[in-house]
């Protein structure tokens, strides 16, 4: 009787301090708003590169015959940009901050677009996103030894990487 009482005290106790340590819903929403639009913002800052060259330059480009229709790119991209933020949120709500990789890769996700699309360089950016393609697979790497549900959130956005990145390298061969 002594045992089942002490157990009980102790996930009462333990159940009492998760609750005081629980952020408030309306702060934890605040939160994973805020990575998301970090996340967003990323993407907004490489579209500024892209929307204008679309048009005037990618339209003429010689490509691939998988080359998807150019208004696939954005709700893609729309998604995957909310995936990450969503993956940053669990992590960081862990305690333990963000991984190094994945603030590196989302800064080489952007760096790509002004590469590609500022700079008309796909040769370059090939190079680049071979960089960024790395950054993703170790942050999922970092994320999954602290949310398991974090590095899943991430492999949709690795295998849309390695298919770009397989665009992106036709694109160079071709012209």
């Amino acid at each position: 009787m002594l045992y089942v009482y002490t157990l009980q005290n102790s996930v009462n106790t333990a159940y009492n301090e998760f609750m005081a340590k629980r952020t408030p819903s309306y702060l934890s929403a605040l939160q994973l708003i805020g990575f998301v639009f970090v996340c967003q913002a990323a993407g907004s800052v490489g579209s500024l590169f892209t929307f204008s060259a679309i048009p005037n330059w990618y339209a003429y480009l010689n490509k691939p015959f998988f080359s998807p229709p150019n208004w696939v790119f954005g709700p893609v991209w729309t998604l995957l940009y909310t995936m990450m933020g969503i993956a940053a949120y669990l992590v960081w709500k862990k305690g333990k901050g963000v991984s190094f990789w994945f603030w590196l890769q989302l800064g080489l996700n952007t760096l790509w677009s002004i590469l590609f699309f500022g700079l008309h360089n796909p040769t370059l950016a090939f190079f680049e996103i071979i960089l960024l393609w790395l950054a993703i697979f170790l942050s999922i790497k970092a994320f999954y030894q602290r949310s398991k549900t974090a590095a899943y959130l991430l492999v949709p956005y690795l295998l849309w990487v390695t298919f770009a990145t397989l665009l992106n390298a036709s694109i160079a061969i071709l012209n």
